[in-house]
């Protein structure tokens, strides 16, 4: 049986059997977090050729979100994936009118936006890189495909590349709240129907998808389609998940500023 996940280590990690041919694996351990890099070298596999780095920790739903190891650890593996230079567009993508699905548009809310700041020799002594920030809701609301949209402000903003954040599905219930993905094989989720994919073949710069996953498929489980299992405290992971997020892309694109100065101009 085929696992319904977006986490690349749930189906090519070495627990997993045999690593077929094309992929290639990493894995170590810094104190609480444990890294799993997978890298997908052709087409044609379950998930798209590219990286992808799974980085898991404590539950969300107890871990300050400010530590410094976890906003670091994810900051570090953002900025391997992302162009030394160049504007970056941030997008949280998904519905925030759902709980499970709000992880994208609640991280867009504590990313630090810069550009269109006017000049200022402060500002200027910062070296603060170009960021801008959208949540573009669900398309049902709006009736532009996401897609579509983000291709026009692509056009419009020229940014040297996007970084969408949005909540995952795995199928394995104890890493609902305490993983983080970040893929620079664009937003790819397992069900393709889903309406969400974003690569840079459809938007013509590099994609970086970074989320946690907060839900898992129960169909079989419960023997009832369209189900799914959430954490019981859903509520903080994705309060909690949206501040790590966000602290970390915004480590991750303002490297010369300390995770308290971040915290500071960010809200």
């Amino acid at each position: 049986m085929a696992l319904y996940t977006d986490i690349a280590d749930e189906i090519y990690g070495p627990e997993r059997g045999r690593v077929p041919a094309g992929v290639k694996l990493y894995t170590a351990r810094s104190g609480p977090i444990a890294l799993t890099r997978v890298l997908i070298t052709r087409q044609g596999l379950e998930r798209p050729a590219g990286r992808y780095s799974t980085l898991e920790i404590p539950s969300l739903a107890v871990v300050n979100d400010r530590d410094e190891r976890y906003v670091s650890a994810v900051a570090a593996e953002l900025r391997a994936m992302l162009p030394e230079a160049g504007g970056v567009l941030v997008v949280g993508v998904g519905n925030r009118r759902v709980t499970a699905d709000a992880l994208g548009p609640r991280t867009a809310q504590g990313v630090l936006v810069t550009r269109g700041v006017a000049p200022d020799s402060r500002v200027d002594a910062l070296g603060l890189r170009e960021v801008c920030c959208v949540e573009p809701g669900a398309s049902g609301a709006t009736g532009i495909p996401l897609a579509q949209l983000l291709a026009g402000l692509v056009r419009a903003i020229k940014p040297a590349a996007l970084v969408c954040v949005d909540s995952l599905c795995t199928a394995d219930p104890a890493r609902m709240g305490r993983t983080v993905q970040i893929s620079d094989a664009g937003l790819c989720p397992a069900r393709p129907d889903s309406g969400k994919c974003l690569t840079r073949a459809m938007l013509g710069v590099p994609v970086v998808a970074v989320g946690i996953p907060t839900m898992m498929e129960a169909d079989e489980a419960l023997g009832r389609p369209g189900c799914v299992i959430v954490p019981r405290e859903l509520d903080t992971v994705i309060k909690k998940g949206a501040s790590l997020l966000a602290l970390a892309l915004n480590k991750a694109l303002q490297q010369r500023l300390s995770i308290a100065e971040l915290c500071y101009l960010a809200n």
